[in-house]
C-alpha cells in the first residue's frame, strides 16, 4: 500500500457519533439530510452561537476517558470499491448547503475504499447546529463503473469522509476546489494558479519513531455557513486518537495566497514526547542533488524541494531535501520559532518536464506561530521511496517538554499556501542545488548552490562553509550575470564517513548576505 493512501486510512475514528450531535443545540437542530440545505425559518436562534470552546470542551471530555475506536460497515453500492470507481462517485451539486452563493460552496464526500471510519458533519447557520444525515442519494455514481446500478435501500447512516470546499479561485465564474478535508487528520489546499501537492495534518505522533506512527483522525466538522459579506469560511474540528483528543478551528480564506487561521487546544490522555505540532506532509523522490540514482527521463520529481525556517532570532535557513536510502531525521533546535515551511522552489516547467504531473504548480506551505512556542525543534523526516506515489518528507514542530496528560495544550498559528513563503527579507536565497562526483577526486563529492545575485553589491561576499565530519576541499564563488546567480562550489570529502551535515552561508562585513544553505549527504 502506497503511503499515500496508508496515512489516510490508517487514522482512528471514535465514540459514538449521535453524541456529538446532542452535545449542542439538538433540541432545535434540524435534520439537514433531505437536501442538505437547512430550512430557513426551521432553527431558532441559539442563545449562545456555536464556537471553538464548544469543541474544546468536548475535546477535554473525550480525552478524559479511554479510547474508542469506530469504524463503518461499508455495505451496498459503498463496499469493495475499486480505486476508479470510488471516483466515479460525485457529490450532486443540487445538494450543495450553500446552493446559491456566489462565493463559496460545499462538496460533501462519500466513504468508501480506503475511506472507511465515519466522520460526523454539522452545518452550523447563525450559530446554530445542523447536524447532517448521510444519504447515498446525494451521490452520483458513474453508469460505467456501476453497470448494475445502485443499491441504496442496504445502505445506512455510514457517515461521510470528509468535505470540499470551492470559491472563484482563478475566474469569477468557475467555482475552483481550494481546500478538502478527508482522510486522518490530512488536508490539503491550493492557492491561484496552483495544483494539488503538499498536505497538512492535525497533527503528527511518533513519524519516524522505532515504536511506529499513530495517526489520529478528525471525527467531526462543524462547517459555519458564510454570510454575503464573508470572505472566509470558519471550520472548527475534533480531533482523536489513542493518545489524545484535540479541538481546532480554521479560519480559511482562499486567493492568491490561501490561509489558514489556525487556534488548536489538546488534550492528551498520556505523556506525549514525540508529538509534532502543525505538521507537513510532502514527497521527494529525486533532484538535481541525487540524480544519478534514478533512470528517469525528467531532472527532478517531487512536490517539495526543501524545508524554509525563519529562527526566533531571525536567522533564515534552507535545509534542501534529498533522497537518501536509509530513514533520515534532522532537528534544528530554536524558540519561539517565527516561520518554517516545506517549500517548493523551482517553478520553471524546465526544471521537471513532467506536462502531466506539472510539478511547478505544486504550493508551498508555511507555518507561522501566532504565539510564543517556547523552546523546541523543528523536525524534519525524509523516508526512502522508490517512486513519485509515495509521500515521505515530514515537518513539524516538536516541543522540547512534553505534553502533559491532564491539561490543555494551545498553539496557535498561520498555516498559508501559495507559490513561494511568504518572507520578503532582502536577503539572498538559494536558487538550486546540485551534486555529482568531483572530477579531481573520486572519493569525493562537489556540490553547486546558486544564490539569487540580486541583493548583491560589486563586492564578492565571504563563504563560510562547514561540515560535520569529514572534510571541505577546493572552493570558489562564480558570478552568472546572465543567469541572475551568485554560485558557490565546493568539494566535499568523506574520509570514510557515512554521514554528514553540510552548511554555507555568504556573508559579507556586517553579517550574513544570504540564508544559511544546509544539506545532508549519506553514503549509498
Amino acid at each position: 500500500m502506497y503511503r499515500r493512501e496508508f496515512v489516510i486510512s490508517a487514522g482512528a475514528a471514535l465514540g459514538a457519533a449521535g453524541a456529538l450531535s446532542s452535545k449542542f443545540g439538538a433540541a432545535q437542530a434540524q435534520d439537514a439530510s433531505a437536501a442538505a440545505v437547512p430550512a430557513q425559518d426551521a432553527a431558532q436562534p441559539a442563545a449562545r452561537p456555536f464556537g471553538f470552546e464548544d469543541v474544546a470542551a468536548l475535546a477535554q471530555e473525550l480525552g478524559a476517558n479511554a479510547y474508542n475506536y469506530r469504524d463503518s460497515d461499508l455495505v451496498g453500492s459503498f463496499a469493495n470499491l475499486t480505486y476508479d470507481q470510488y471516483r466515479g462517485i460525485r457529490f450532486r451539486r443540487d445538494r450543495d448547503p450553500w446552493l446559491g452563493s456566489r462565493d463559496f460552496a460545499l462538496d460533501l464526500l462519500a466513504p468508501g475504499a480506503i475511506f472507511h471510519e465515519p466522520v460526523d458533519i454539522s452545518l452550523v447557520d447563525n450559530g446554530v447546529v445542523i447536524p447532517v444525515k448521510f444519504d447515498p442519494h446525494m451521490f452520483e455514481f458513474d453508469s460505467s463503473l456501476f453497470p448494475d446500478g445502485v443499491d441504496y435501500e442496504t445502505v445506512g447512516n455510514m457517515g461521510f469522509s470528509g468535505f470540499r470546499l470551492r470559491a472563484p479561485l482563478n475566474r469569477p465564474d468557475v467555482m475552483d476546489e481550494f481546500a478538502v478535508f478527508q482522510g486522518a487528520s490530512y488536508f490539503r489546499a491550493v492557492a491561484r494558479g496552483t495544483l494539488y501537492g503538499i498536505s497538512a495534518r492535525g497533527l503528527a505522533i511518533g513519524t519516524g519513531s522505532a515504536e511506529g506512527e499513530e495517526f489520529p483522525l478528525f471525527r467531526a466538522f462543524w462547517i459555519h455557513k458564510p454570510n454575503p459579506q464573508d470572505r472566509s469560511v470558519l471550520i472548527h474540528a475534533l480531533l482523536d486518537s489513542r493518545s489524545v483528543a484535540g479541538a481546532f478551528e480554521f479560519r480559511v480564506t482562499p486567493g492568491a495566497e490561501t490561509v489558514f487561521d489556525t487556534r488548536v487546544a489538546l488534550f492528551p490522555r498520556r505523556e506525549m514526547r514525540n508529538v509534532g505540532i502543525a505538521p507537513l506532509t510532502s514527497m521527494y523522490w529525486f533532484g538535481p542533488t541525487d540524480r544519478t540514482r534514478v533512470d528517469d527521463y525528467r531532472p527532478a520529481v517531487h512536490d517539495s524541494d526543501g524545508l524554509q525556517m525563519l529562527t526566533g532570532g531571525e536567522q533564515r535557513l534552507w535545509r534542501v531535501l534529498s533522497g537518501h536510502s536509509t530513514l533520515q531525521i534532522s532537528a534544528f533546535s530554536d524558540v519561539d520559532p517565527l516561520g518554517f515551511g516545506l517549500a517548493q522552489r523551482a517553478r520553471r516547467f524546465e526544471a521537471y518536464q513532467d506536462a502531466e504531473a506539472r510539478y511547478e504548480k505544486r504550493p508551498s506551505a508555511w507555518i507561522a506561530p501566532q504565539d510564543g512556542w517556547g523552546a523546541g525543534t523543528v523536525t524534519l523526516v525524509e523516508i526512502p521511496v522508490q517512486n513519485e506515489f509515495n509521500d515521505n518528507i515530514v515537518s513539524f514542530w516538536q516541543p522540547a517538554d512534553p505534553l502533559t496528560a491532564g491539561e490543555r495544550h494551545d498553539f496557535n498559528y498561520m498555516l498559508s499556501f501559495s507559490p513561494e513563503p511568504p518572507d520578503s527579507a532582502p536577503i539572498s536565497r538559494v536558487i538550486e542545488t546540485m551534486s555529482g562526483q568531483s572530477v579531481n577526486n573520486a572519493s569525493a563529492r562537489t556540490f553547486v548552490i546558486d544564490f539569487d545575485l540580486s541583493v548583491f553589491g560589486a563586492d564578492d561576499p565571504l563563504a563560510h562553509i562547514k561540515t560535520s565530519s569529514g572534510t571541505i576541499g577546493h572552493s570558489y564563488l562564480l558570478r552568472l550575470a546572465d543567469q541572475g546567480r551568485m554560485r558557490l562550489a565546493f568539494e566535499y570529502i568523506p574520509e570514510g564517513e557515512k554521514l554528514a551535515d553540510l552548511s554555507a552561508v555568504l556573508n559579507g562585513p556586517e553579517g550574513p548576505l544570504s540564508e544559511t544553505w544546509i544539506a545532508r549527504w549519506t553514503r549509498e
